[in-house]
């Protein structure tokens, strides 16, 4: 099968040195193993439809804990600017965590891992790659929390010549309780796999997973 040569268009079958074009549409042939299948064959044998766990779904789909995600990730880059320390020594200000990261590089932390699970979520559209994206999902949202906890962790150290007073403003806790609620709805994001809803006519005899 592999020496034959066949028309794109009438599907004639030639051996390899028998001809070059065919003789009824005067078209080039092509090697038999190159052409995809003809319009015969794919209605006497149409492709499976794909599994249901793995057909697309809308894009505004919010089921299977994708929305809820979504919801956490954007409420979290909004609490990254809300008041995280309320300073009064050796200053009287409120500083935000975006006005904490650009004096610490290493709280740009949560900002990072909740502006890339917005994409990461929003373009997991099938249960298969949700649940896919279980570890990735709970890495970031455990990276947002880990930060606050450092944060809370290691104060700035206060001296007699440099008193430091503060206390923790709502942005902080706000973030770290939206971390903490990702990290726990990653291990369900994708839903179960017996109970797979499909969009595709079915015969009813397929195996679907």
């Amino acid at each position: 099968m592999t020496a034959l040569r066949a028309c794109p268009f009438c599907r004639e079958l030639f051996e390899a040195r028998e001809a070059q074009t065919c003789p009824a549409c005067g078209l080039r042939l092509e090697a038999l193993s190159r052409l995809p299948p003809s319009y015969d064959a794919l209605h006497e044998d149409p492709d499976e439809p794909l599994p249901p766990h793995r057909e697309p779904l809308p894009w505004t789909y919010a089921g299977r804990f994708r929305g809820p995600l979504l919801a956490l990730a954007v409420l979290g880059l909004a609490a990254f600017f809300a008041p995280w320390v309320h300073e009064t020594a050796p200053e009287l200000r409120d500083l935000s965590g975006f006005g904490l990261a650009r004096r610490l590089g290493w709280m740009w932390a949560p900002a990072v891992a909740f502006f890339v699970m917005i994409p990461l979520v929003l373009t997991r559209r099938s249960i298969h790659q949700m649940r896919g994206a279980r570890v990735a999902v709970a890495f970031l949202a455990a990276t947002a929390l880990t930060t606050v906890a450092l944060r809370l962790l290691f104060t700035p150290a206060s001296t007699l010549l440099r008193p430091v007073r503060f206390t923790w403003g709502y942005g902080l806790y706000a973030t770290g309780a939206i971390a903490l609620l990702a990290l726990i709805i990653a291990a369900f994001f994708g839903g179960r796999l017996d109970d797979l809803p499909t969009g595709q006519p079915r015969r009813g005899d397929e195996v679907l997973h």
